[in-house]
Formats: C-alpha cells, sequence, structure tokens
C-alpha cells in the first residue's frame, strides 16, 4: 500500500501537491463559512455532581444563563461611594444581554461584614456559550470606569476569564521557527529543511478545517483545537523528517533519487505507518474510559495523526520529486563540507554503553523513578480564577472575595436534597454544625418545589485539600445517616466535588485504558519483531517516560517550582498525557529497534546490530526530539495553563525518552539480552500475523540461530 501510494505521488507529483493545496484551500474555506460548533461535555455519568446538573434540568427545563460578578472594594468603606456605584450599575444594566444587576447594599449577602468589600452579580439573558466575548468586555470597561484610588472594581466569572484570554498563537509561531532552525543545521540547506515542516503545515492545517466541520456532527471540545495542533506539528515533522533522512542517507550512499526515495518510503515509510498506529490505538484508548470531555478530543487528534500519517507517504515522496534535484546537490554538498563520518559519535556511544551495560542502565533507572515518586502526589482540579495570572481582574476579583467572605467564597458545594421539606431544613442545621463549613445559605426550592438546594461555603478553598477531604467525609459519613434517618436523597455537586468524581471515575476505569492501550500495543510489537522481551521492555520503559513527565508537572505546576502559580492539575491532563506520551514513545522505539532489527536480520550479530541501528538512527532520534520538545515546550509560552501542563508534560516525556531511554538504557538492554532479544515461542510465532518494516531477507546465519532460540523454547 505504501509503495503504491508513494509510487503514485512521484509519478505525477505536480497532480498529488496540487490535491492537497486545493483540498487545503476547500476545507479552509468551507470551516470558515460556516464556522464551529464546538461543545465542552463536561458530563460524568453516575456521578453525584452529574446527577445534580442532571436534576437541575430536569426541575428547571427552561434552561439556565448565566451571569457575572462585579466586585468592589474600598479600604475605607464603599458607604460613601453608594451614588457613583449606583449610577455604574444601572449603566452596566443597559448594556447588551443583561437582564438585571442586583444591587450589593441591599442583596442579602453581598456586603462583607466590615463593609469594605461588596458584589453585584450581573444576570444575563444568555448562556455562556451565547455571550459574545466582546459584550463581556464593555460590561468590564464600564464597571471599571468609576474606579479610583481608593475603589477598587474587578469582575469574576468564567465568562471574564474566557475573554481575558488572548488569542494565541505565539507560541505555534515559535515552535515552527525552533524547529527549521534545527532543520536547517541538521541538513545544512533551508529547501531542504523546509519540506519536512511544509509537509506538518499542510497535514494540521487541513485537519484543523476538517475538525471545524466535524464539530458539527459531533461532539468536540473547544480546547481540542490546540492539543491538536500540538500533537499535529510534533508527529508531522518527525514522520516527515524518518522518511526524509532516509532518503538522504540512501543518496549518500550513491544511490540516485528514484532508488533513494523507494527505498526510504518502503523502510522508512513503513515505520511511520506502523509508529502511527499505535499512537492511534493509544488515544482510542480513551474511548475505553467512557468520559465524553475525553472522546472528543480523542477522536481529533486520531485524526490529526492519521493526516501527517497520510501527508508523510503522498505530498513527501512528491515534494522529493518535484525539489529532487536542487535537494540532492545541497544534501552532496553539506555531506563533503562535514568532517566526520556519520554515525560514528553514535557507533561510539553504543560502543560505551555495551562495555560496561549494568552501570547506564542502573543509573538511567534511578533517574527515572525519582522523577516519578513526585507524581504519586498529583493532585486533580479544575482551573479556576485562583490559578490565573495575579494581575488579570478575575485573579483580582477572586482575591478581593476571599479576603472579605472567605476562602471558600468562590467555590461553594451544592447540596441538593430530594425529599420533604423538612428533611431539606434538617440537612441545612447539621451542615451549619460541620467545623468544615463556613456558612450555608437556607434551603431554596426548585420551580416545582420538588427539589431543595442550599450552598455551603468551606472554610478552605476550592483548590485546596481540605475542601476535597470535606466533600469526602460529608459523602460517606455526614450524610448517609440522616439520609437513612429522613428517607430523602442528598447529593453534592460543585467544582470541587466534580473534580473528585472525575478523579474517582478515571480511577475506576484506568485499568482498562491501560490494558487496552499497553497491550494492543505490545501486540503490535511483538508482531513486527518477532519477540517477546522487546515488547515488554517497551512498555516498561514507556510506563517510567509517563510517570517522570507526570513527576516534573507536579512538581512545577502543583508545588510551584520555577514560579508556576500552585494549584491542581487539570483533571484530564495526565490520561491525555499518558495516551499521546505512550503513542510517541512507541514512535521511538519503532524508529530505533527497526533499523536494529534490520541489522540483526541482515547479519545475525546482536552488538553490531545494536551500534550500526544507532548509527544510523541516533541523529534523527535526537532531532526529532528537539523538534518535538521546541514545538511543546513553545506552549509554555500560551496563556492557557492546560496547555501550559500538555507542553511541558510532553516535552519532559520526548525528552527523556529520546536522549536517556532510547539512547542508553536500550542499547544497555539490548546488550544484556543479546541474541535472547528476538526470541519469540514457535507456537506464538505461528499464531501472530507477519507484519515486516524491512524487505531485506534475513541471513542464514541469522535464520539458524533464531531456529535454535526457537526450538528451546
Amino acid at each position: 500500500m505504501v509503495q503504491r501510494v508513494a509510487a503514485w505521488a512521484m509519478r505525477r507529483a505536480g497532480l498529488a501537491v496540487t490535491l492537497w493545496l486545493v483540498a487545503l484551500i476547500v476545507v479552509t474555506a468551507g470551516s470558515t463559512l460556516v464556522g464551529n460548533a464546538y461543545k465542552n461535555d463536561n458530563s460524568l455519568p453516575g456521578t453525584d455532581s452529574q446527577r445534580v446538573i442532571d436534576i437541575f434540568r430536569e426541575h428547571q427545563p427552561q434552561g439556565a444563563t448565566d451571569s457575572v460578578q462585579i466586585v468592589l472594594y474600598n479600604e475605607n468603606g464603599l458607604t460613601a461611594g453608594k451614588t457613583r456605584i449606583a449610577g455604574m450599575l444601572a449603566e452596566v444594566g443597559e448594556l447588551p444581554h443583561v437582564a438585571a444587576v442586583a444591587d450589593p447594599f441591599t442583596a442579602k449577602g453581598s456586603l462583607s461584614t466590615d463593609g469594605k468589600t461588596a458584589y453585584a452579580t450581573v444576570d444575563l439573558d444568555v448562556a455562556a456559550a451565547d455571550m459574545p466575548a466582546e459584550d463581556v468586555r464593555t460590561i468590564i470597561h464600564k464597571a471599571q470606569g468609576i474606579a479610583t484610588d481608593g475603589l477598587q472594581v474587578e469582575l469574576g466569572g468564567d465568562l471574564v476569564r474566557s475573554a481575558e484570554e488572548s488569542p494565541g498563537g505565539a507560541s505555534e509561531g515559535a515552535g515552527i521557527l525552533a524547529a527549521l532552525v534545527i532543520l536547517v543545521f541538521l541538513f545544512g540547506s533551508l529547501l531542504a529543511a523546509s519540506l519536512p515542516l511544509l509537509t506538518a503545515v499542510f497535514a494540521v492545517g487541513s485537519t484543523l478545517g476538517l475538525l471545524v466541520l466535524a464539530s458539527h456532527v459531533f461532539t468536540i471540545p473547544s480546547y481540542t483545537a490546540p492539543v491538536m495542533m500540538l500533537v499535529g506539528f510534533g508527529v508531522g515533522i518527525d514522520y516527515a523528517l524518518l522518511i526524509f533522512s532516509r532518503y538522504r542517507g540512501e543518496l549518500l550512499k550513491g544511490a540516485d533519487r528514484a532508488k533513494a526515495g523507494r527505498i526510504a518510503l518502503d523502510t522508512a515509510g513503513r515505520s511511520v505507518l506502523f509508529a502511527g498506529c499505535t499512537v492511534v490505538i493509544a488515544l482510542l484508548g480513551l474511548l475505553a474510559l467512557g468520559l465524553g470531555s475525553l472522546q472528543g478530543m480523542a477522536l481529533g487528534v486520531t485524526v490529526t495523526v492519521l493526516m501527517t500519517m497520510l501527508a508523510a507517504v503522498s505530498l513527501l515522496p512528491a515534494l522529493l520529486t518535484l525539489f529532487g534535484k536542487r535537494i540532492e546537490r545541497s544534501i552532496r554538498k553539506h555531506a563533503a563540507k562535514s568532517r566526520r563520518h556519520p554515525g560514528d559519535g553514535w557507533r561510539k556511544l553504543a560502543t560505551a554503553v555495551q562495555r560496561g551495560p549494568w552501570v547506564p542502565l542502573v543509573l538511567g533507572t534511578v533517574a527515572l523513578v525519582a522523577l516519578c515518586l513526585p507524581a504519586l502526589d498529583l493532585r486533580l482540579g479544575f482551573a479556576d480564577a485562583s490559578t490565573d495570572a495575579p494581575a488579570k481582574t478575575s485573579r483580582k476579583a477572586y482575591d478581593l472575595l476571599a479576603s472579605g467572605f472567605g476562602p471558600g467564597f468562590n467555590g461553594p458545594l451544592i447540596v441538593m436534597s430530594e425529599g420533604t421539606p423538612g428533611a431539606a431544613k434538617e440537612l441545612n442545621t447539621l451542615l451549619a454544625k460541620d467545623p468544615g463549613i463556613a456558612g450555608v445559605t437556607p434551603p431554596q426550592l426548585l420551580a416545582d418545589g420538588k427539589v431543595a438546594t442550599m450552598l455551603a461555603f468551606p472554610t478552605s478553598g476550592p483548590q485546596d485539600k481540605a475542601t476535597s477531604d470535606l466533600v469526602q467525609r460529608l459523602r460517606d459519613k455526614t450524610l448517609p445517616p440522616l439520609a437513612q434517618e429522613t428517607k430523602a436523597t442528598y447529593l453534592i455537586g460543585g467544582s470541587t466535588a466534580a473534580a473528585d468524581d472525575f478523579a474517582s471515575a478515571v480511577s475506576k476505569r484506568l485499568p482498562i485504558f491501560v490494558l487496552v492501550v499497553v497491550g494492543l500495543s505490545a501486540l503490535l510489537l511483538m508482531a513486527v519483531f518477532r519477540s517477546l522481551l522487546i515488547p515488554l521492555k517497551a512498555a516498561l520503559l514507556n510506563l517510567l517516560s509517563i510517570g517522570a513527565s507526570l513527576g516534573v508537572i507536579t512538581l512545577v505546576f502543583q508545588h510551584g517550582w520555577f514560579g508556576a502559580q500552585q494549584g491542581p492539575i487539570e483533571a484530564f491532563v495526565p490520561v491525555m498525557i499518558f495516551a499521546i506520551v505512550f503513542g510517541l514513545s512507541m514512535d521511538y522505539e519503532v524508529f530505533l529497534v527497526s533499523r536494529i532489527h534490520e541489522e540483526w536480520r541482515r547479519t545475525g550479530d546482536a552488538r553490531e546490530a545494536v551500534r550500526e541501528g544507532l548509527a544510523n538512527t541516533g541523529s534523527v532520534i535526537t532531532a526529532a526530539a528537539a523538534i518535538m520538545v521546541v514545538v511543546f515546550g513553545a506552549f509554555l509560552l500560551s496563556p492557557d495553563r492546560m496547555l501550559n501542563q500538555f507542553g511541558l508534560g510532553l516535552a519532559v516525556a520526548v525528552l527523556l525518552d529520546a536522549l536517556l531511554i532510547r539512547c542508553v538504557i536500550v542499547p544497555a538492554v539490548l546488550r544484556l539480552m543479546g541474541a535472547r532479544a528476538w526470541w519469540l515461542p514457535r507456537w506464538l510465532d505461528r499464531l501472530l500475523p507477519v507484519i515486516a518494516l524491512e524487505r531485506e531477507e534475513p541471513t542464514a546465519g541469522s535464520d539458524g540461530e533464531l531456529a535454535e532460540m526457537q526450538h528451546a523454547g
């Protein structure tokens, strides 16, 4: 299949490039015309917090609108400025989509006990998804227009946080520019360096348009697009780079352009398709979790990987044909200027590792385990204004409310009672006596009078562990006896409860997820390399790299290392990182081990196979890793905390995987395994399908050795 697609693209190079260009233009134009219909499905089926939301929708079927908070603070008290404040609130009430504005001086509980802090709730006539960001900014500017040296006016709420977010783009641009610099350094030619980059741009651009169109049919979260671009650029450049590097290597060995292209596509091209399949399997493993917020993202990123694979075996061969002569001249010119024989440094490294394999193996493993340890303390949650930059008005509003009304005011627990009014009153009394609750509102009946709700304000902030402990204690110890006594049903919802429910749901389904991803990937590796130990080794090392990346995320974002804002890790980030990193780690496993396997089949010498495999792939793996690190690391420039965590986690995992694991630990392990690394029992060999990444026929010597080992097994 690879040969047919690539051969057609090389024969009809102009047509292939034109088709890609037309597809990109059509998809981009279509997506621009229809716009996106992204929808964040944060439902958690079967959890208490989701039941609270469902009951609200059932008993208030007219739907819910959103609101914005105007927070006022004056060190000398707010009474003197009541007239100016009232005038501002009246003007805000006339703005588009504003339904009502509460008076902070008359609304119950809106003025702090010391009279210095107050808040006015601005009720909107639309849901959050339908509120234009520009109208939110108008409310912000109008409210802050009366701020003076004595009076501070800040605004809070999810809509305000969204309106403050910058459109981004700088991180993607910085990553692409850095990738281009690395490619120019590797190939010594701007034209040669631009081909892998151009291939990735076409693939990601086309997928982005498809994603917008697909959002009208499937439920795709709004944060899928930046994550898709994050993965797409890294994977797309890497896949094209692997094929182009093999093409370059064959040219330097004396092959003509046509033969070099055929060999590159028939070897590296197969590796790319297989590596892409492992990424797809890892991403689709997220479907086993059964969480709507992850399924849409998994499908979106999966399509991205498939498009990068297609571009690598169709668009890249066409570009190589169109620019073949100029590329060949630049490659040979750059090689002539190089004073070192390609791969000499990597041969020396492999020889050094093989001379004493236990030392690098033990030291490398200890380092990875040490980085994994902080992940044991990982705490999941959902970002709120407390994790925003201190200069943002949403963060200032959060801090003012926490100071004036208590730390739990920004994240109240929503407690719901289904039963008699007396059961709701008993619940209210019990909550008021709880030492972990600073205050509780009176029970409020919903429209149909069948359900009562109340807000319980914890003594700790919504991101604090103490609040999660409070939710757990109320659910496990406080509410069950009361429910048994009153025959009522009590539920706890809210942001903290939802984060806890998400973590619990993921924990319950995690074994299935890990089994699906690791099991299927191991079976694929076993079928390709006809080995029992290679897949086992790959799975264990991949899990170590994932644990190390989660450990670094925990240190930076949870414990505040390097000046990062402290807070919990975004609830779905770890499982997304697991899926993506496991797939990308398998990429490097395939790139390296397939070349080692190729040498093993040709020579039958295990040590020589490791040395030559590393010599032929070491530079491309490190270059590919460097590109991924800068592309992923550039997302630390993004204002979005979730993308910061994704970017850092993926960058750390790729860096450790490419440099420490693939170039040090794997050669050490294969040296200790020797020929046993390629052993597979005969009965299993007969059951597994044959998936070949190399066309070279094995030598008689290696066939005999393999036969002896399989007979012994």
